[in-house]
């Protein structure tokens, strides 16, 4: 595992960006795992930005995105698929038809679930999963639990991820309670991972996920298994690991 100390959230995402560039330089048919949420934006402007100087080709690119809400089709401004198109692909060269976000309106759980595994068998193998980090440890929205979820699942979310979302809804009832999302066995599959983490909130999940016993109920700590994670942190979400 490598750790990336940055100064701050600029900082973060200009050296997570740099990583996510590279492999595309290096290959450029590759299979992005992509995430949501606050922690990934300036990534995806940073790659918008190298991408209109001319130093990133996304034509051949393949995405697949961790999870999406249950109930939201991808018109709806809080769904995880507007997210994307309005944060990096309505901006960039890349062919949509290979952008990979679960079907939030299939409300048969165990097809949505299925056609997903199916997608992510079918694209050869994630090159480099992209994650962030929630305040209760989980990753994309494997919650904390008793057991890992392997493969794509419905997940109930927790009162303490419901409220962190509350923000970019109404209200809090209008946050969506379920969610379809990746599971641990699929994340885990990836041939590198990289997790961008950022402010003093996120400080105790990632000391727990890094340093503490492998746990279900710290879904984030089953990273310290996999041979080739990448944490990319500021000076505030270190700042209980020396």
């Amino acid at each position: 595992m490598t750790i990336y100390k940055t100064n701050d959230y600029q900082d973060m995402s200009r050296k997570a960006a740099n990583i996510i560039s590279a492999q595309i330089i290096m290959k450029p048919n590759c299979v992005l795992g992509l995430a949501t949420g606050s922690s990934p934006i300036g990534l995806y402007k940073q790659l918008i930005e190298w991408y209109q100087k001319g130093d990133l080709d996304f034509s051949k690119v393949t995405t697949i995105n961790l999870d999406e809400y249950k109930g939201l089709g991808p018109d709806d401004d809080q769904s995880y698929r507007y997210f994307m198109n309005e944060n990096l692909f309505n901006h960039i060269n890349i062919d949509k038809a290979r952008t990979y976000v679960p079907n939030g309106l299939e409300m048969n759980e165990e097809k949505a679930c299925s056609d997903y595994n199916q997608v992510i068998a079918q694209s050869g193998g994630i090159d480099i999963q992209l994650l962030g980090l929630g305040n209760n440890g989980h990753i994309g929205f494997n919650e904390p639990d008793s057991v890992f979820k392997c493969e794509t699942h419905c997940v109930n979310l927790t009162p303490s991820t419901i409220e962190a979302n509350r923000r970019f809804f109404e209200n809090e009832d209008a946050v969506p309670r379920q969610a379809y999302t990746m599971g641990i066995k699929n994340i885990m599959q990836a041939k590198k991972i990289l997790v961008v983490v950022s402010g003093e909130a996120k400080a105790k999940a990632l000391k727990d996920a890094l340093y503490g016993p492998v746990t279900p109920s710290v879904p984030a700590s089953v990273l310290q298994l996999h041979p080739d994670v990448t944490i990319v942190a500021d000076k505030a979400a270190l700042k209980l690991i020396n």
